[in-house]
Parts: structure tokens; sequence; C-alpha cells
């Protein structure tokens, strides 16, 4: 009953953001360490200096992308898993308090959000299959030029249980945790739909110079630090996976270069659409009353989502220095004794046009949620 509660279809559905972020996470991870235990094994029989070198270059590559990448994802999925938590628990307050004030104690209500660690599961696991789809490939361009004995592909239970079993473990007991946290409050602050966020929102205080629309802005980016950080990755995942893309050609194989650009424009719609519509949907009252007071449709978008449009650009900021910063980490230094790998330098024209695609992408993506705020109206608000 507390399960079917708390998680209807439309929640369910934005647990699909943790499944992307983790299935990209596991099927890059899982490609380069399962390289990595597969090319110990030919280690003894190397004879040469340059399959030495090549052979520690693709050692240290393996590394780098598992710490970096999956690092920086891993991360990510978990500040989105503890914020859909606190989205849920704050969706349901006085059904929580009633289940509360009937008897159930904090742990048995918070039992139920285990399931959230099945978004997880599925990400891991579509991420784990997709993986081994591609190695066949992916191991014949790690080594297309032979510098390297033949490398069998094997398949490794420590990987699985890395990448599969223990994020989803570990994600479910996380979400039990931070269930319980969240909810140890009293029954009588749930039912009065009192639930502050945080201590400190109630220091804010509205600037007399500026105009409500503006001080709206303010707040919102203010009370919504999380789907600022969303946006902001988004944004930086579009940047750099973009821009890679178009460097992978000369460094590594088309291979690299199209799976990088798949999954950064995956991560980007997939968390810019989350983000975008929590922010329009936790707004839906502010919006009505905006239209019902006469303000104009380019005002209420300004309000609601302008505050954004610099957060997006500083996330695309960030993504470029990222990306040239590891590219120079792996052509400088891991690769900087193998002969044939060409000096890299920052491509600006590749820069630009991503910039122009983002510039594109992401005002198309805003007018249209400026349409959808068109469409709210005070009769939907007063129906709730």
């Amino acid at each position: 009953m507390v399960i079917s509660m708390l998680i209807g279809m439309k929640h369910a559905a934005k647990l699909v953001g943790i499944s992307v972020i983790s299935c990209c996470a596991v099927l890059v991870c899982t490609m380069f360490l399962n390289f990595y235990l597969d090319i110990r094994s030919v280690r003894g029989e190397l004879t040469s200096e340059l399959s030495v070198i090549f052979y520690n270059a693709q050692v240290s590559t393996a590394k780098v992308v598992c710490l970096v990448s999956g690092g920086c994802l891993l991360i990510t999925s978990i500040v989105m898993l503890l914020f859909y938590i606190k989205h849920s628990i704050d969706t349901h307050k006085k059904e929580l308090g009633i289940l509360k004030a009937l008897g159930y104690s904090n742990l048995r209500i918070a039992k139920s959000f285990w399931v959230f660690g099945i978004s997880a599961f599925m990400g891991t696991a579509a991420g784990f299959g997709g993986a081994f789809l591609l190695m066949p490939r992916f191991y014949d361009l790690q080594n297309k030029d032979n510098i390297l004995p033949e490398i069998a592909l094997r398949f490794h239970p420590i990987v699985f249980l890395y990448f599969v079993l223990l994020p989803t473990i570990g994600f479910s007991v996380l979400a039990v945790g931070y269930a319980w946290c969240k909810l140890r409050k009293p029954v009588i602050v749930l039912l009065k739909n009192d639930f502050p966020s945080s201590g400190r929102t109630g220091t804010y205080k509205a600037r007399t110079d500026c105009s409500f629309t503006d001080d709206l802005r303010r707040t919102t980016l203010r009370s919504r630090k999380v789907l600022t950080f969303f946006i902001i990755f988004a944004s930086f995942c579009f940047s750099a996976m973009t821009q890679m893309s178009f460097s992978m050609k000369d460094l590594s194989s088309e291979m690299m270069g199209a799976m990088m650009l798949v999954i950064g424009l995956v991560l980007a719609f997939t968390t810019l659409f989350l983000a975008v519509t929590t922010v329009i949907k936790g707004n839906t009252k502010a919006i009505a009353m905006m239209r019902v007071l006469g303000y104009p449709q380019k005002e209420c978008c300004r309000a609601i989502l302008g505050g954004y449009r610099p957060m997006s650009y500083l996330g695309f900021a960030i993504g470029t220095g990222y990306q040239y910063i590891l590219l120079r980490i792996m052509v400088d230094l891991v690769f900087k004794d193998v002969e044939g790998i060409p000096a890299y330098q920052f491509h600006i024209p590749a820069m630009l046009v991503s910039l122009v695609i983002f510039i594109l992408v992401y005002e198309s993506l805003m007018f249209v949620y400026a349409n959808k705020i068109r469409k709210i109206s005070m009769k939907e608000i007063m129906a709730e």
C-alpha cells in the first residue's frame, strides 16, 4: 500500500534519469575495466620496448576513464536519487503524516523506498549488457595496429559485482536511509503541509530595488539548487562530449567518437528534460497567479526559466575546459611515449560548432517549455 501510494507512474517515469545516467556510467566503465583485466594476461608476452610503452598507456587510460567518467556520473546519480526521494516525500507529506498517525514507524515507511534501487539496477544491467555487445569491436580498435598480442575477451564476475550488484544494493540502502532521515519529523508538521526544505530559506529577504519578476527568478534559483546543478550538468555533458567526439576521430577511433556523442546527448537531454519539467511543475501556482494578475507570457517565462539561462552557459564553459584538460592529460602524459599519437590542440572550430548547436537546441527547448507555461490556467490550479 505504501509503495503504490508513494510511487505512481509519473514518479516512476522520472526515475528514468537515474537509469540513464547509471547505464552510461556502467557502459563506459565496464568496457575499460574489462579490457584492463584482460590486457593484464598478455603482460608476460611483451618483448619490445614499444609494446611495453603501449601496454602501460592502455592500462593508464582504463584507470583514468573509470575514475573520472565513472566517478562523475556516480556522484550525479546519487544526487538525482536523493533529490527524487525528497521530492516524493514532499509530494506526499499529508499521506505520510496519516500513516505515522496510524502507528507506522519511520523505518517501516522508509523501507518502501528500496524500490528506488530498481532504477539503478535497470540502468546498470542495460549498461553492462550493452558493454559486452560493443566490446569485441572495442578490443579490436584498442589494438588495431597489433602492437600487443591478441587480447581475448573474457567475462569477469567481479566486474558484474562492482557495476551491477553493488550499485543496486547501495542505492537501495541509501534510498531507505535517506528516506528515514527525512521522515524524522513530527506528525503535525507533515499534516500541516509545512515541511521546510532547509533552515536557510527563511533568511532570504526580498530586494526592494528590483521588480517582482526579478525577485521571483532569484527565489526560484535559490530554492532549487539541485535543479540548477542538473541544468549545469546537462550543459556540461553536451559541451564536453560533443567536443570530445570531434577529437576522437584523430586520437582514437570513429567508434569512440560516436559513442561519446551519443552518451553526451542522451545524458544532456534526459537531465535537462527532468530538471526543467520539475521547475515548471513546482511553480504552476506562481505562473497561474502571474497570468491572472496580467503579466504577459514573456514575463512569466523570464521569471521561471530566465534565471537558468546563465547557468546553462556556465555549464557549457565548464564542459569545454573539462574536455580540454582531460584530452591534454591523455595525450601529453598517458600517451607521450607512444608513436603515432598526434599532438592535441584546442579545437576552436569544434567548440564553435558545438556552441551554435547548443544555443539552437537550448533555445528551442525553452520555446517548447514556454508554450507549456502558456497552457497553465488558474482553473487547473484551483482544481488540484
